[in-house]
């Protein structure tokens, strides 16, 4: 039986993945900074508490020798000091994947973010087309990035591949859900800002695509040295999205909806994001990320995804609300 680290398993999505590759049939290692999910208790994971930012710790996770590392720890946010990003999101990532290597790791498998693309209109591009968008000053992506190009630089292409989702939902959300769904409850009106008016793609990456995703990335051999972005076939618009999760979590509730120029909630996003810049979470929405995020039409091509999920003998998840 093969062995699988997984960094941030404590997490989110990493709780999730935890979860798929102990049920795809993976011995799976997890390590947590602070809980332990109840998932990974009941399927009797073997979890490690550790702080990654320390790299004196890193000779602890190679001691049972995992054949694969999927690491997806990381500071998610859209606000913070650029020193916290850089050192979650960017030493970590090199001290791990310079272990991983060191102790014979197949492969690196590394949790980066659609957002290395940059939050401007898309029209379907696929990998192949887009670029790292050099001039992001937000530091989750900035840091995304240079590790991307750090791990390029300096580990052989077979030995790493990067997992790019978009806007990751699905079961035990604990981010972007709850957040949507409390604006929702608490704003009269729902407000569109910019040309598109709500109409422009809102991409939904769900979780167990996102575990899929992550599972290929790690076997199959032409996804080494590879980026892929995880993003649901569905398309979903902003305001389609809204609408979906009122059904869900507030049922009856009669949506109101407005546009408002960007020159005029421009300078309220600045404010958030100045006023929050030494916070874990903003201080009120939007920020400047968050509305460069609902503004744009976030359209991009999953071809790669679902060209993986075929060679791998999976099928794309589909998530109905």
């Amino acid at each position: 039986m093969e062995t699988v680290l997984i960094t941030g398993a404590g997490g989110y999505i990493g709780s999730n993945a935890a979860e798929y590759f102990a049920k795809a049939g993976y011995r799976v290692i997890g390590t947590v900074r602070n809980r332990v999910a109840e998932r990974l208790t009941r399927l009797e994971i073997n979890t490690i508490k550790i702080d990654l930012a320390d790299a004196a710790n890193m000779p602890r996770l190679f001691d049972d020798k995992p054949d694969y590392v999927v690491h997806i720890a990381a500071r998610a946010s859209d606000v913070g000091r650029d020193e916290w990003f850089r050192t979650a999101n960017y030493e970590v990532v090199k001290s791990l994947a310079s272990a991983s290597i060191t102790h014979g790791v197949k492969r690196f498998v590394y949790l980066s973010t659609a957002d290395v693309y940059g939050l401007h209109d898309f029209n379907g591009e696929s990998e192949d087309e887009l670029a790292f968008d050099e001039t992001v000053t937000n530091p989750y992506p900035k840091y995304k990035i240079l590790s991307e190009k750090w791990l390029a630089a300096n580990l052989p292409r077979k030995r790493f591949s990067c997992v790019r989702p978009c806007v990751v939902y699905g079961r035990g959300d604990t981010s972007i859900t709850p957040r949507t769904v409390a604006y929702l409850k608490n704003s009269p009106i729902v407000f569109h800002f910019g040309k598109w008016r709500g109409r422009n793609r809102w991409p939904l990456a769900h979780v167990e695509n996102v575990c899929r995703t992550l599972h290929a990335a790690m076997v199959l051999p032409e996804a080494g040295g590879q980026g892929v972005t995880v993003l649901d076939s569905r398309r979903v618009t902003v305001s389609e999205y809204y609408h979906e999760l009122a059904a869900e979590f507030l049922p009856g509730k009669r949506l109101r909806e407005m546009t408002l120029p960007m020159t005029l909630v421009r300078p309220i996003a600045a404010l958030s994001t100045a006023l929050s810049r030494s916070r874990a979470h903003p201080l009120f929405d939007p920020t400047l990320y968050a509305l460069d995020t609902v503004s744009h039409n976030l359209d991009f091509s999953n071809r790669r995804m679902l060209d993986w999920f075929a060679k791998a003998a999976m099928d794309e998840f589909c998530h109905l609300r």
